[in-house]
């Protein structure tokens, strides 16, 4: 009898288990899909939930940014790109937008760090490199003394 309910506890968290982990899938999938579908605020969640589930997601983490951009957030934007570079620091998407960020702030020395990193990275978005420095051509560089 014991034996019997060993085997049925068994089977019952090993069921369980892979239902965790293809829910955890589910949960990326479907918030992507409502991302696309500019469902921002339930893509939001579903990102969010995903993170619970994996807090080392850093894809979860890019499409949150993704979403605080379009909604002009740039403090949840900002955090969320960090968080995304900590757990993959060669994500030139997640590095180009925190370049995009800085150059708004017009942070030069922060720039061209993060544009010498984005240049050893970039495999898909080296072209825009070339715009980011043109860019950076507009910003006058701060006195390093004065900092």
């Amino acid at each position: 009898m014991f034996k019997k309910i060993k085997l049925i506890i068994s089977v019952f968290l090993f069921l369980n288990f892979f239902n965790l982990l293809s829910a955890e899938e589910n949960f990326f999938n479907e918030a992507k899909n409502k991302f696309d579908e500019k469902k921002l605020e339930d893509s939001k969640f579903l990102f969010q939930r995903n993170i619970v589930f994996n807090p080392k997601d850093a894809k979860s983490y890019l499409y949150l940014a993704k979403i605080y951009n379009l909604e002009e957030n740039e403090k949840e934007e900002e955090k969320n790109l960090n968080t995304t570079l900590l757990l993959e620091s060669e994500n030139e998407e997640a590095l180009y937008m925190l370049i995009n960020i800085h150059l708004k702030r017009s942070n030069y020395s922060i720039i061209k760090e993060l544009t010498n990193d984005f240049a050893i990275i970039c495999s898909n978005l080296c072209d825009k490199t070339k715009i980011i420095n043109e860019t950076l051509k507009n910003i006058e560089p701060k006195n390093e003394s004065q900092q």
